[in-house]
């Protein structure tokens, strides 16, 4: 078995404003990686932000990794990313806030299964003889929308990362429960979720930033069968489009509370194929 790539994108939140997920695959691994929005100015990696660093750090760790199982690559990737941090960093961070932090989603083929791993909210969703299943779990936001909601967003007033967004993005970073991908390989071990899974041949799979995602999340446009279907009548692109103009849309975050109008929106759409 072996993966066939059938489509990608990824677009950035905002025109000009650099992208911070990352993705790629090879013939039996594929993965997405979506960096957490910097929390402040660069200089702790020098002038490159810590978001797009560590999606970059970790998508080379996947790349290079030489796992005969998913778990193994992950750990590759983990010492990967805890080497290049030591390397590249310039100085100690000013708070643990600033420490760079990502979530991610990665499959690999292993002995006629297909096993995933994920850290905090990018999903995978499998499409084949067992029907529509979120190897992931059922993307859930209604944390983030509280937040959301708690600071006055979607009030009418678009929302800013500043003041006590800002502070709250902050605190909520630092603390304990906070699990996502990160430099330090023990914390990002213990963040990492696994499931195993049967697949056959012409199986399809959709690993996504929860930027696509936001689509069933968020702005519940589709579920995850009809996601499918759209995803084969209309592709990847066409379904992007149709986020930035929901969210465009609804600009000021009125009608869904979220800490940003757009984010980027990565997917990587896969099929199983025959050796």
């Amino acid at each position: 078995m072996y993966f066939e790539m059938l489509q990608s994108i990824s677009l950035n939140g905002k025109i000009g404003v650099p992208n911070d997920d990352r993705m790629g695959s090879s013939a039996a691994r594929a993965w997405v990686v979506d960096g957490a929005t910097d929390l402040g100015e660069p200089g702790l990696l020098g002038n490159q932000g810590g978001a797009a660093w560590l999606s970059t750090a970790a998508s080379q760790g996947f790349a290079q990794a030489t796992g005969t199982d998913l778990r193994q690559s992950c750990t590759e990737m983990f010492d990967h990313v805890a080497a290049s941090f030591e390397q590249d960093r310039t100085r100690a961070p000013v708070a643990n806030w600033e420490l760079p932090k990502a979530a991610f989603a990665a499959a690999q083929l292993v002995d006629g299964q297909i096993e995933c791993a994920w850290a905090a909210d990018c999903p995978i969703l499998l499409h084949g003889q067992h029907g529509v299943t979120w190897s992931t779990g059922l993307p859930d936001t209604s944390t983030e929308v509280a937040d959301a909601q708690a600071l006055g967003i979607g009030t009418g007033v678009a929302p800013a990362l500043s003041g006590a967004v800002l502070e709250d993005r902050r605190a909520r970073r630092m603390g304990t429960d906070h699990a996502a991908l990160s430099a330090d390989p023990v914390v990002a071990a213990r963040s990492t979720q696994y499931s195993q899974h049967p697949i056959a041949i012409g199986d399809e799979v959709l690993i996504m930033s929860d930027g696509f995602s936001s689509l069933v999340s968020d702005y519940g446009a589709y579920t995850a069968e009809t996601l499918w279907q759209a995803v084969h009548d209309k592709g990847l692109a066409a379904l992007a489009q149709e986020i930035r103009e929901i969210e465009h849309a609804d600009a000021t975050c009125t009608r869904f509370p979220r800490f940003k109008v757009s984010d980027d929106a990565t997917a990587i759409w896969l099929r199983v194929a025959r050796r």
